[in-house]
């Protein structure tokens, strides 16, 4: 895999450094990149404006937005039309996300990947309309909030210009692959668990400890009365599916 997006022939063809980069990071794309979801070898373009996604897998028919920065990502990441946003993860329309910082030499220093069942509306953070004066007035955008996605929900694939092992990738999708598999509000539900879970910090954490964000848990689903029961689900879900160890009564450990 080349990390070297410069290309002297889009420089030449191009004034504005934003449709550069958009042509670069497009075109390493369709030249370097697999599909992380089973690895076929390459990823195929979907036709200029296509809403929302940017690319498809062949095989596996996985869909990919991309989207490319020089600075590095931050908690928030300015994204598009909020309606537009929350709808496609109602209708489960949504693409996988990557994000791609590259530096100054245009080559690549990091790139990752969002699963597209990780994307809840909690982490939708929905930004003010743009002003009366404004030329798309009244538009409302949105910004995804990283720093709300579990670690598991993150996969890296270049790291500090480093390549990640390909076999390493597909077997950490397929490890949260269940996730996918899942009606949309059980999604919520093990997202937001996993969140509670890596929120304390601590290599093992007792039942007790996830009960005491039961008033949370209440607010991201109203709909559900029972919430300790819930939560006790979905910590057997994560044990079964190899993400937790359960250590004795009530206590259980990350695993890594």
């Amino acid at each position: 895999m080349e990390l070297n997006l410069y290309q002297k022939s889009v420089f030449d063809a191009y004034k504005s450094n934003s449709q550069r980069i958009r042509v670069l990071t497009e075109t390493w794309m369709d030249n370097e990149m697999f599909c992380p979801a089973c690895l076929n070898p390459k990823l195929s373009s979907f036709p200029n404006n296509t809403p929302v996604a940017d690319f498809f897998c062949p095989k596996c028919n996985e869909q990919y937005q991309l989207k490319g920065q020089k600075t590095k990502f931050g908690k928030r990441i300015l994204d598009g039309a909020y309606h537009l946003m929350i709808n496609s993860i109602k209708n489960d329309h949504r693409p996988n996300f990557f994000l791609l910082k590259y530096n100054p030499d245009y080559y690549i220093d990091n790139l990752l990947l969002l699963p597209y069942f990780f994307f809840t509306e909690n982490i939708i953070e929905k930004r003010k309309p743009l002003s009366k004066t404004a030329r798309r007035a009244g538009w409302i955008g949105c910004n995804i909030l990283l720093s709300e996605i579990p670690p598991e929900g993150i996969i890296k694939i270049i790291e500090e210009n480093k390549i990640i092992d390909s076999q390493i990738i597909l077997n950490q999708w397929k490890k949260i692959r269940f996730i996918k598999d899942a009606p949309l509000p059980e999604r919520g539900w093990t997202v937001d668990i996993l969140k509670v879970v890596h929120s304390l910090e601590k290599p093992e954490f007792t039942l007790d400890d996830i009960y005491n964000y039961e008033g949370d848990l209440a607010k991201n689903h109203p709909e559900n009365q029972h919430i300790k029961a819930k939560i006790r689900q979905q910590l057997q879900i994560l044990r079964d599916k190899g993400i937790l160890k359960f250590k004795e009564r009530g206590k259980y450990i990350v695993l890594k």
